[in-house]
């Protein structure tokens, strides 16, 4: 990676700070366009694995834009990714909550939230479906997941069942070998 990749690197985790409304999984499609079908640094493959190893890791959920820097330029693509995309948010975030805490009751805050939520929904279902397309080519797979997909949604009217349900369920369809 030379100086050039690099900065243009952090200079777009950096936008990308400002966008991420809901968490990291909102520009999870935009980080597979840079990181995927532009610079080809990783496969589609390589990325969903990237997104699962950066999950298993203890510690932030972000730490998996860091995981998928590293896999796709060692550890001047974690530099770029990660201090791209917590620099400015972090900032802003720092600066921006004292008014809110202050403003609780602000119509302009409240629309906001309100406004975001959609969004952030949207967001979220793009990114997963970028991380379900290379599952959904094997057929056997993909009804597994398909399954475990309706299941989670289904556990939206049901948010009083206890996660180790969840965790169980998840581990019998891969056992079953579904997912």
């Amino acid at each position: 990676m030379s100086l050039g990749d690099f900065l243009l690197l952090a200079a777009q985790f950096a936008l990308l700070s400002l966008l991420t409304i809901g968490g990291y999984a909102t520009v999870l499609p935009e980080v597979h366009r840079q990181l995927v079908a532009e610079r080809g640094w990783l496969s589609d493959a390589g990325f969903a694995q990237g997104v699962a190893l950066g999950q298993s890791a203890p510690g932030p959920n972000i730490m998996v834009i860091g995981v998928l820097g590293y896999l796709a330029a060692g550890p001047l693509g974690l530099l770029a990714c990660l201090g791209g995309i917590l620099l400015p948010s972090t900032l802003l975030v720092w600066r921006v909550s004292r008014w809110a805490r202050a403003n609780r009751g602000h119509r302009w805050l409240i629309a906001f939230q309100i406004g975001a939520a959609p969004l952030v929904l949207g967001l979220t279902l793009a990114s997963g479906w970028l991380l379900a397309r290379p599952v959904l080519d094997s057929q056997r797979l993909a009804a597994g997941l398909l399954l475990l997909a309706g299941v989670a949604l289904g556990s939206a009217w049901r948010p009083k069942w206890p996660p180790l349900l969840w965790l169980l369920a998840g581990a019998g369809f891969g056992v079953l070998g579904l997912v």
